[in-house]
């Protein structure tokens, strides 16, 4: 995504000709780029976290905490899966494209549906096996 937006922004502004699409294939790179990393954030517990009321439980109740949080995050990814499937159908069903190179955008919204599926199931499995919590000792 860089050398395309270095070529074409070169292009644009010294050569007058930009790269015909290249927003588009930026647009849809950030949205893989993102999606992608989506299941890999949460694996690796490294999304915002606020630790304060870890400070005023007992240290008993924390875990516990720990793991309704994962399954209520969890449970928010298994619905914004099922809000996104949806959508990927209507759109898929519209035959939307991107305007310029006419790239079908159903393919796409379908992959951010099994990255939040995924994501989903790495806060289930941290439900049962919740594993260091190393987001909360980075924090002060």
């Amino acid at each position: 995504m860089m050398v395309l937006t270095f070529f074409d922004v070169v292009g644009r502004y010294l050569l007058n000709r930009p790269i015909r699409g290249a927003f588009e294939i930026t647009e849809l790179g950030l949205l893989v780029l993102i999606f992608a990393g989506l299941p890999l954030v949460s694996h690796a517990d490294e999304h915002v976290t606020m630790d304060f009321i870890d400070r005023m439980l007992p240290a008993r109740a924390v875990p516990v905490l720990i793991r309704a949080v994962h399954a209520l995050v969890a449970a928010v990814f298994f619905f914004l899966t099922w809000q996104v499937i949806i959508k990927a159908g209507r759109i898929s069903a519209y035959g939307d494209t991107t305007d310029v190179l006419r790239i079908a955008v159903g393919p796409f919204v379908y992959f951010m549906a099994a990255m939040i599926f995924l994501s989903g199931l790495v806060h289930l499995f941290k439900v049962f096996v919740p594993g260091a919590r190393r987001a909360a000792q980075a924090t002060t």
